[in-house]
């Protein structure tokens, strides 16, 4: 056979060997890149390829683990279960799905029955084959097969696509790009996680499938770090503390994803937005309000029709058409509107506390964290282009000093023009500009999350990461050319001319909803003194005690500390408990010596604790205020 020289990372390799197998050394490598593209190491070599090894502990290693642990997946359940139809089964961010067509539910058990088979597969090192054939062959190999899925996925490709590939191991064949590890033998540390339902194609109108979740990683190791992370994620699940803590609730009667706030989350939202309220009246904004239901015609003008109407709800009054609103833009647009605007009237901030309506599908539905209604924080700004850069470095300080009093780290990026959006490149191209110089102009670094902005304009997005860890979406500062050329929006310039503003659309917590859910899962319930719902609960410790600490109680309560009074007949160990799985901050007790004495005891949820006056505890409670 005759000699090739190849190169593979870095290092110059002659062979006479025929696949990128025959010339790796590393060990640890699951498939290689070649000229850029993710090849199997079963790929054939070709004289001066230039080849680098990916191994199975980078990011592009553990994904083809995953996706090689999908198709194990569908061998198993395939071999357990022969009617069940296999139709798609990607790799995640963490781990991997696969969903089956089957009249019969999966049960837990299933789950345990399926992994067991997946370990009998992984042990016996099956090797994964690809087989490339015409489309036309490979519809009628599924179609023999019985597996419609398949089929259609093939005929719905471009038509000129001519070719495709399959990867058989053991007794599974699945079309896939690929590329795969080697063999199952290299699938070290996998574990089936959940079961649900998911829709083909996510269309509520075709089939409902079953979903079978699992994740795999490089080792054991690995695997164990994020079973524990999973373990404590449930901990801190927000809809079991919502639950728990008396905070919100969801209820079947009322339908999917509209929250009822119980008492105590009435109080914790009431708080949040009033912090917003403060925080927003000193830093330059006026508060205003718009009804929840605009003409169908405006939306029509700002391009929702064309471009969102399958996430708004229409209603009909008086034979015209209206629409629920998804955003709070049109009111704010229509304040300006109401007047003619100099130069020297410009910025205009106009921020709304405003609840919104958005036809979310039921399977993307989440707790708090996605809901159909919800209030959001929402601004806009008018200015002139002069004061753009200005006025976008002012919502990022905002943003920075509001997630410092959370105590949240942040990361930023801007998301670009969509496939489906509205105006001139040119325009798309200045409102990009703006953001970027504005986070170079404060010299914050950020990423380009291509193809991912608002229909009407590019943004900035900000991903908060909690206490263990996790990203999640909250402030958005969107720079809009669009809706003031749309509406014919102006401003008089001082040459006396008719000049058109810029829009900022921004929101600093986001959806108060779902910045609520992700506070739940940060602090784990335990709130912060400032916004806990329950600062403190005053308790006695026998009958003797009772009026004093009902006095306690009052006084505290005169000075705007948040309390409940405990006097029941029951031991001050039970009271002291069910206060700390309330996750009271503080626990104020009273006995015979502090009821002498004219004081309290202050016990923390850590279990220190201290003797003091009331108007010392309530220097400590108004001390817990941030400075906005």
């Amino acid at each position: 056979m005759s000699q090739r020289t190849v190169t593979v990372d870095g290092k110059s390799i002659s062979t006479d060997g025929s696949i990128i197998r025959d010339v790796v050394r590393d060990k640890r490598a699951v498939a290689a890149r070649v000229g850029g593209r993710l090849v199997d190491l079963s790929a054939p070599l070709d004289e001066g390829q230039d080849i680098e090894t990916v191994p199975a502990d980078s990011d592009e290693g553990v994904h083809i683990i995953r996706h090689s642990a999908a198709h194990v997946m569908a061998e198993a359940v395939k071999q357990l279960f022969p009617d069940a139809k296999p139709t798609i089964g990607p790799a995640t961010e963490d781990g991997f799905y696969y969903d089956f067509d089957r009249s019969q539910s999966f049960t837990p058990e299933d789950l345990e029955k399926i992994e067991k088979k997946m370990e009998e597969l992984v042990k016996a090192d099956l090797p994964f084959i690809r087989k490339d054939m015409s489309r036309q062959e490979a519809i009628a190999f599924f179609r023999e097969k019985g597996e419609p899925y398949k089929v259609e996925i093939i005929q719905d490709m471009d038509d000129d696509v001519c070719d495709v590939s399959l990867y058989e191991q053991g007794s599974f064949v699945d079309l896939c790009r690929g590329p795969h590890v080697p063999s199952t033998g290299y699938i070290k540390a996998f574990k089936l996680l959940s079961i649900a339902g998911a829709y083909w194609r996510g269309d509520e109108k075709n089939q409902m499938l079953q979903r079978i979740y699992g994740t795999a990683f490089s080792s054991p190791k690995e695997l164990k770090n994020y079973l524990d992370f999973l373990e404590e994620a449930k901990k801190r699940d927000h809809r079991k503390l919502g639950r728990e803590l008396d905070l919100f609730m969801f209820s079947d009667d009322a339908g999917p994803g509209l929250v009822i706030y119980m008492p105590k989350g009435g109080r914790l939202r009431s708080l949040i937005e009033e912090f917003e309220k403060k925080l927003h009246f000193r830093r330059g904004y006026d508060i205003v309000y718009g009804p929840n239901i605009l003409r169908g015609r405006l939306w029509e003008i700002s391009g929702h029709m064309d471009n969102y109407k399958e996430n708004m709800y229409f209603t009909e009054l008086d034979g015209q058409l209206y629409g629920i609103k998804p955003m709070n833009c049109l009111s704010h647009i229509m304040i300006y509107k109401s007047k003619v605007r100099s130069y020297r009237d410009l910025p205009l901030r106009y921020f709304e506390l405003g609840s919104v309506t958005r036809n979310e599908k039921s399977g993307v539905i989440h707790g708090l964290l996605r809901t159909r209604q919800f209030t959001q924080d929402d601004a806009h700004i008018f200015c002139r282009p002069d004061q753009l850069i200005d006025e976008i470095t002012a919502i990022i300080d905002m943003v920075a000093d509001v997630m410092a009093i959370f105590g949240f780290s942040y990361d930023m990026e801007i998301s670009t023009r969509p496939e489906q959006s509205m105006g001139s490149e040119e325009m798309w191209d200045m409102a990009t500009q703006a953001l970027k110089d504005a986070l170079d102009k404060k010299g914050l670094p950020y990423d380009i999350n291509e193809g991912d902005g608002a229909f009407y304009g590019p943004k900035i997005d900000v991903k908060i990461k909690d206490a263990i860890g996790r990203s999640w979406q909250c402030a958005t500062i969107q720079c809009d050319f669009q809706m003031p050329e749309r509406f014919d929006m102006h401003y008089i310039g001082s040459d006396g001319e008719r000049h058109r503003p810029v829009m900022l659309h921004r929101v600093i917590l986001g959806s108060i909803e779902r910045f609520i859910g992700v506070l739940i899962e940060h602090f784990a319930g335990a709130f912060p003194v400032w916004i806990a719902p329950v600062q403190a609960v005053v308790m006695n410790i026998t009958d003797a005690q009772a009026d004093y600490a009902a006095d306690v109680a009052a006084r505290l309560r005169a000075n705007d500390v948040r309390i409940e009074l405990d006097t029941r007949n029951e031991k001050i160990g039970y009271k002291i408990r069910e206060a700390r799985q309330q996750k009271v901050p503080y626990m104020v007790i009273m006995g015979d010596r502090e009821k002498e004495e004219g004081t309290i005891t202050v016990r923390e949820r850590s279990g220190d604790q201290k003797t003091m006056t009331v108007d010392e505890f309530i220097k400590i409670i108004r001390e817990a205020q941030p400075v906005i």
